[in-house]
This record gives structure tokens, C-alpha cells and sequence, in this order.
């Protein structure tokens, strides 16, 4: 395990291993499906960035790549908010086949919102790529093409996923202790 170690952990969900593998075995999917297309990947800073990586690395077709962030505001610190881009796509993706990128999906209005607002910018086609699905929190239904592991109802971190900022780099994902004062969601 690579990262600094993390009192806060309460299990490893997926090692670093599984990640890999997981992960060669999505690329290998996505590289049959677009091997006749021109396909770009959108990240979606900052949690994608680890995930678009080793993912973009281990796709054999050609591949363009994009970044955007967004930022959410609610008005209650579990309930979903609404959401805005705050750095928008360097280039069109007009014509292109997108996948977009993400390191969780969990409620889906972020996706719904990134889905929609991707599709008016005419692209060839467009499917969500995700390295956690969190299917029990999903309020709204999104469809996402590929995803490397579905997860419980839990707080994680690693791999891109972080707990104020912090355990990013870790190379694992793991579910973080409960502490309902300073989570974002009930646990």
C-alpha cells in the first residue's frame, strides 16, 4: 500500500491490485467499443485525475483528452445541491465520441447535469465511465456504460476520492470511520 498512513481507515474496499486489474479489464472494453471512433475522455477534477490515468494508459485505440470541474452549492450539507461548471472543456467535443470520466457516481445529479450539458455540444455520442458506483444513494437515474466496482453506502477514500483534501494519493480505496459530525452524508 502506497500513502501516508491513515488512522481514519476502517477496511480497505479494493487494493491496489484489484484496481489495476479492474481497471485493465474496463480499458479493454472501452478500446473494442470506440476501435473505429475518435474518442475523447473528460475528467472531472479533481477525483478523476488518478483514475483517467491509469485508465487512458491502459486503453490501446488513440484517445484525446479533457478536463472540466464543477462546483456544487446546497443549502444542507447531505442534500444534493446544485451544480455549476467551474472550469469548462479546453477544446469542442463536437462531433467526438466523449466518455465522461468520473471517480464516483452516487446520487447522479452531477452526472444528469454533466450528461446534459456535454449532449448540447453535439457530440458523435457520449457514456459515463465511473470507478465507483454508489447505486444505494442514486436519486437520480443516469445511465453509466462502464463502471469498475459498485460500492455500499459508505464513505471512501483513495484513489482520487478524498476526506477534506487529504488521502488522494493513496493507491487503495478504503472506508473511512464513521464520525457523523464531519462526514457529508450519514452513514
Amino acid at each position: 500500500m502506497n500513502g501516508p498512513p491513515v488512522p481514519e481507515i476502517e477496511r480497505i474496499l479494493f487494493t491496489e491490485e484489484q484496481i489495476e486489474k479492474r481497471i485493465r479489464e474496463v480499458a479493454e472494453e472501452i478500446s473494442e467499443r470506440y476501435r473505429d471512433g475518435n474518442l475523447k475522455l473528460v475528467g472531472v477534477l479533481k477525483g478523476a485525475v488518478f483514475f483517467l490515468t491509469a485508465l487512458a494508459r491502459a486503453i490501446r485505440i488513440p484517445v484525446k483528452i479533457d478536463f472540466l470541474s464543477i462546483s456544487s452549492f446546497s443549502t444542507r450539507p447531505s442534500a444534493p445541491g446544485v451544480v455549476r461548471i467551474a472550469k469548462d472543456l479546453d477544446e469542442s467535443i463536437e462531433g467526438e465520441d466523449v466518455l465522461l470520466v468520473e471517480d464516483i457516481v452516487d446520487t447522479g445529479f452531477t452526472a444528469r447535469y454533466l450528461l446534459q450539458t456535454l449532449a448540447a455540444r453535439g457530440p458523435n455520442s457520449l457514456a459515463v465511465c465511473t470507478l465507483l458506483d454508489r447505486t444505494p444513494r442514486r436519486i437520480v437515474q443516469v445511465p453509466v456504460a462502464f463502471r469498475c466496482f459498485e460500492i455500499p453506502d459508505r464513505f471512501v477514500i483513495g484513489f482520487g476520492l478524498d476526506y477534506r483534501q487529504l488521502y488522494r494519493n493513496l493507491g487503495y480505496i478504503a472506508v473511512i470511520k464513521p464520525d457523523r459530525n464531519s462526514l457529508p452524508f450519514a452513514l
